[in-house]
């Protein structure tokens, strides 16, 4: 049974980052994207780097592996700085709605990276049929138009998701390291890398400050993504996939268009097309068929689990009847 942390876990999670999508569309009304990436990220890393100086000791703080530093580079590169760059730069083609319905690719493309590197983790046929319900779903709301495939739409919705495949990769890759670091210390680490990360893209693009408008809405925006999305948010995602894993943590992302639709349609009006409510649907069948296999996984390990302990403990108990009783093995020089 799932216990009351990991669902608050999942709640928060799955809260704060639907509320991403609908607080980027109104944002690029004032920012230029990656811009607005950036400041976010050096907003939330002053927090951040704040909280974990007040909260962790220096060991606790100081990667001491290479798994640590793999999972800093995983954290701060690709779940963080590359999948936001890409999803604010996309989100300006696409509504809310359907930015978050893309990006839900995530825990679709998540088995895909864990099948190819995490030993214990392979995709069944469930698993595929789940997968390939998400894809004819995705294919819906894209509506591939031969005239769409080059048009800002489509070239939108590509970019939406390379951002859900750079951090479906990297959280498979946090959970494949052998990290000694906390979630929190790794999140500390990862923001200002992100911010940094962001700061190139945006100065590579030729983005200016100058472009900015500041608002009471510009501001609202930014502060929601900072401070909900960018701290809080990432604290209970890393928490949550660190508690259950790259599969089951990232199916908050299944719950996040609905956030995102009620979001878009409460605070900007925004309306979903009919085709794109039935890709909507068969995205979340294929969800829902991936995560009954999630749970079945589970229930089955649990099942072999005390079976497991008990041949364990048989081995331990013959081998210790086994070892001779040799006044070697205890005397003392």
């Amino acid at each position: 049974m799932i216990d009351r942390r990991t669902i608050v876990l999942f709640a928060l999670a799955s809260l704060f980052f639907g509320g991403t999508f609908v607080a980027a569309k109104a944002g690029l009304e004032y920012f230029p994207p990656l811009l607005f990436v950036a400041l976010r990220f050096d907003i939330a890393a002053v927090i951040m780097v704040a909280y974990a100086t007040l909260r962790f000791s220096r060991a606790e703080l100081t990667p001491t592996t290479a798994g640590d530093v793999i999972g800093i580079l995983a954290t701060g590169g690709l779940v963080i700085g590359l999948a936001n760059s890409l999803l604010f730069v996309g989100q300006q083609y696409a509504t809310s709605a359907v930015g978050a319905i893309v990006f839900s690719l995530n825990p679709i493309l998540t088995p895909v990276f864990a099948a190819a590197l995490l030993s214990s983790e392979r995709l069944s046929g469930r698993g595929a049929v789940g997968m390939g319900l998400g894809l004819v779903g995705v294919a819906l709301v894209v509506s591939p138009d031969p005239a769409m495939l080059v048009g800002g739409d489509a070239f939108g919705r590509a970019i939406l998701f390379a951002g859900a495949a750079s951090a479906a990769l990297g959280a498979v890759m946090i959970r494949r390291v052998d990290a000694t670091l906390s979630s929190s210390v790794r999140i500390a680490w990862g923001l200002p890398l992100a911010a940094a990360l962001s700061h190139a893209l945006s100065l590579a693009a030729g983005e200016s400050t100058a472009a900015i408008t500041w608002s009471p809405a510009a501001i609202a925006a930014l502060a929601y993504v900072s401070v909900f999305a960018g701290v809080l948010a990432y604290l209970a995602y890393f928490a949550l996939l660190d508690e259950t894993g790259a599969i089951e943590a990232n199916l908050v992302f299944y719950v996040v268009p609905v956030v995102s639709t009620l979001g878009g349609w409460a605070i900007l009006g925004e309306r979903i097309a009919p085709l794109a409510v039935v890709g909507f649907l068969t995205i979340f069948a294929g969800f829902a068929v991936l995560g009954s296999e999630s749970v079945d996984v589970r229930a089955r390990l649990r099942d072999r689990l005390p079976l497991e302990r008990s041949r364990s403990n048989t081995a331990e108990s013959t081998d210790r009847t086994s070892v001779p009783n040799d006044s070697r093995f205890s005397r003392s020089d």
